[in-house]
């Protein structure tokens, strides 16, 4: 049976030793003056604007990171705090101030993503390095995010690029070919020094 498309961004699975995600977030601040909508699985990096920052001065404020080769990725969003005037808003519309949930990216942690279906997925991926792309944009539905594995820019050895693919991920019908699921780790984080990691693939 062929894979089915249905983005979902980036969702947090499991640490590379095999033991599950701890489900640890932090809370970033999404600025009201921030003019692009914001959806679970979406990566983001810290503002660099700062009149975006948050006045208490408490909380990172993020922007979404483009997920392109030699951009980088500081965590993935996977919630957003209850909205007072419409608790079942899944996503952060543009121009909205709103609280997300993110978990910080480190080398660690196992991401899966799905493929764009846009490419010929192969068994040499496993070991490569590859890029994100939005081409749907997010659901305001589901508030799920539209990014998936550029399957167009055909995974390679860059070092700037933002995934580390490690294979494909053991789900009962996913199978190497368009829109599989994928696990990753995101290749341009920062690690337990402080440091990009941004691996040189094989």
């Amino acid at each position: 049976m062929a894979n089915v498309d249905s983005p979902f961004g980036l969702y947090p699975s499991h640490y590379i030793d095999g033991t599950p995600w701890n489900g640890q977030t932090i809370q970033c601040y999404c600025s009201a003056s921030y003019a692009t909508a914001l959806y679970v699985g979406d990566p983001v990096l810290w503002t660099p604007t700062l009149a975006e920052k948050d006045a208490t001065c408490t909380r990172p404020t993020i922007n979404v990171s483009a997920g392109t080769s030699g951009t980088i990725i500081r965590g993935v969003i996977t919630s957003f705090e209850p909205s007072p005037t419409n608790l079942s808003l899944q996503y952060r519309p543009a121009s909205t101030e709103r609280v997300a949930n993110v978990v910080l990216a480190t080398p660690y942690l196992v991401f899966r993503v799905q493929d764009d279906g846009d490419g010929t997925p192969a068994a040499v991926w496993a070991g490569q390095n590859a890029v994100l792309a939005n081409v749907g944009g997010g659901s305001t539905t589901t508030g799920l995010s539209g990014y998936e594995l550029d399957a167009s820019t055909t995974p390679t050895t860059t070092q700037a690029h933002t995934l580390h693919i490690l294979g494909l991920a053991n789900i009962p019908g996913n199978t190497l070919g368009d829109y599989a699921i994928w696990d990753v780790i995101l290749n341009t984080c920062m690690n337990s020094t402080g440091l990009y990691l941004g691996i040189t693939a094989a």
